[in-house]
């Protein structure tokens, strides 16, 4: 299970659950979030299916510990188009 919880302005608490449970803090501008989904679903949302996206490529212990959501595009080139059609805008 992933949950998903602002802890200041634009950052992001995610908790993937789980025999090994890891945290994360993820950045993600109102700009960005604005461009990955039109401002149509929640930010918990889109940061749900940004880590669902990660852990279909890499076990939860791999995803870094604090990043910016748009870093993930570096990575994974494919991760914008795909989480735009996934969050239907």
């Amino acid at each position: 299970m992933i949950s998903v919880n602002m802890v200041a302005a634009n950052v992001y608490e995610v908790v993937i659950e789980g025999a090994n449970e890891t945290i994360h803090r993820v950045h993600m501008s109102q700009a960005y979030y604005r461009k990955l989904c039109g401002a149509t679903v929640t930010h918990e949302y889109v940061l749900v299916q940004a880590f669902r996206f990660l852990l279909e490529r890499e076990p939860s212990s791999a995803i870094l510990s604090e990043f910016d959501v748009q870093d993930i595009n570096r990575y994974f080139p494919e991760f914008e188009a795909e989480l735009i059609s996934r969050l239907d805008r």
